[in-house]
C-alpha cells in the first residue's frame, strides 16, 4: 500500500508545500517526507492529521491505497488494440503516475519515421529499452545505436540530446523502464 504515494500526490495537486503540511498537521517537515517516501507509517491519528492538513479524506485516501494493484500485465494480444495520435507514437503504461515511486515502465509503440523525445523534467536517471518487434535508433547527444528486434541497452537519460526514432517501414514496439 503506497498511502505516502498518495498524500505526496494530493499535496502537490494542491499546491502545498512539506512545511505547511507539516505545520498544519502538527509533526516535523522530515518525518512528513518520509511518510511520503513510504520510510515511515503514520499512526492512524497522525495520518488523519496529515490528511486534514492536506484537505483529503483519510478513509478515502486508505480505500484507494488497498485497491492498488500488486501486479499490472499488457499482452501481446492488447498491442493492436492501440490507436495511435497524430504524433505517431504512444506509451502504454503499466501504472498511473501516483502508484511509481521509484521507477517508470511503458510499452513503447513509434510508427515508422517518428520519434519519442526524452522525458522531461529527469535529473540523473537511468533507463533500459528492450526491443520487443521492429527496430530503433537510440540518439544520445552526437552518439547512435541502431537496435533491433532483441536488442537491449541501459543507459543515462541525457535530456538535451536524446530521442528514440523509428526510421524503419514497420511500427516498432519497445519496452521502456526508466527511474524517476
Amino acid at each position: 500500500m503506497n498511502i505516502g504515494t498518495l498524500l505526496r500526490s494530493r499535496r502537490k495537486e494542491r499546491k502545498l508545500t512539506l512545511k505547511n503540511v507539516a505545520v498544519k498537521a502538527s509533526i516535523s517537515e522530515g518525518f512528513l517526507s518520509q511518510v511520503e517516501n513510504d520510510v515511515n507509517s503514520p499512526s492512524v491519528e497522525t495520518l488523519i492529521r496529515i490528511c486534514n492538513a492536506i484537505g483529503v479524506d483519510a478513509g478515502d485516501l486508505i480505500s484507494r491505497a488497498s485497491k492498488q494493484t500488486k501486479v499490472e500485465v499488457i499482452r501481446r494480444s492488447e498491442w493492436d488494440d492501440i490507436d495511435l495520435s497524430h504524433t505517431g507514437f504512444v506509451t502504454r503504461r503499466f501504472y498511473p503516475p501516483d502508484f511509481r515511486t521509484v521507477i517508470d515502465s511503458a510499452i513503447l509503440v513509434i510508427e515508422p519515421g517518428k520519434s519519442i523525445p526524452v522525458r522531461k523534467n529527469i535529473k540523473n536517471a537511468q533507463e533500459v529499452l528492450a526491443i520487443l518487434e521492429g527496430s530503433v535508433e537510440l540518439t544520445l547527444g552526437p552518439d547512435s545505436l541502431l537496435l533491433s528486434e532483441g536488442d537491449s541497452v541501459h543507459f543515462w537519460s541525457d535530456t538535451n540530446k536524446q530521442k528514440i526514432s523509428n526510421n524503419g517501414t514497420t511500427t516498432c514496439f519497445v519496452l521502456w523502464v526508466g527511474t524517476i
